[in-house]
């Protein structure tokens, strides 16, 4: 095989995976978001980060990237599933993985860029957390502190980012998300009106967010541009 040829496979590999995670998550927006745990739930959810992670690593995408995909995915099979332990395994491997996108971030970015505004927005978010989340979260207090504080130090360090707006907006889609997931766990009734829109909109949020972090800020130069 050729340069070119690897080149060009690997192209072609990358694409079609990100096109194949786009379709499954479709198909788990569409269909099973909202429904309870099954064998088929997991396994179309397990799907579309994988397909992400492998479309990465065709095409040489940073390693810390690649590694939050992967997590990423470990984090939906768990939370695909009922139970305490399940949840708590979620929990850790999206928490490891918002680490890793905050490392890669800062290891691109320009720290000076940050607006001292948008700055001071999350943080206020993060402290606000205290008063409409935390009362409510029982014995998982201290994990959900954590993980607000690694979300919210992902948007911080997403903000340093240069010329790579898509993955701005996918870091945001994907705090928002989370907001979301917390909504959802912690303070809506499980028999609301309002549990299948969330759940659509929760996923949307996630799934694009996921993929616009490869395309815009996996590579050396972003996919392409908004």
């Amino acid at each position: 095989m050729t340069v070119l040829e690897e080149i060009a496979l690997r192209q072609s590999t990358m694409y079609t995976c990100i096109v194949v995670g786009l379709v499954f998550s479709a198909l788990y927006g569409a269909a099973f978001c909202y429904r309870g745990p099954s064998k088929l739930k997991t396994l179309i959810k397990a799907v579309p980060l994988l397909a992400f992670a492998v479309a990465g690593f065709a095409n040489f995408a940073a390693p810390l990237v690649v590694g939050g995909l992967v997590l990423s995915a470990v984090g939906d099979i768990a939370l695909s599933r009922d139970g305490e332990k399940p949840f708590l395994v979620g929990l850790v491997a999206f928490a490891t993985a918002h680490l890793l996108y905050i490392v890669h971030f800062l290891q691109i970015g320009d720290l000076s860029l940050v607006s001292p505004i948008a700055a001071l927005v999350i943080v206020a978010f993060a402290v606000s957390t205290e008063f409409w989340l935390i009362p409510h979260t029982e014995k998982m207090r201290a994990p959900v502190r954590v993980y607000v504080l690694l979300i919210c130090g992902m948007g911080l360090s997403a903000l340093s980012l240069d010329g790579r707006d898509i993955a701005v907006l996918g870091a945001f889609a994907f705090m928002a998300s989370d907001t979301i997931l917390s909504i959802q766990l912690f303070r809506m009734k499980e028999t609301s009106s309002w549990q299948v829109p969330a759940s659509v909109a929760l996923w949307g949020l996630y799934a694009l967010g996921q993929c616009a972090i490869l395309v815009g800020a996996g590579f050396a130069r972003p996919l392409f541009q908004i």
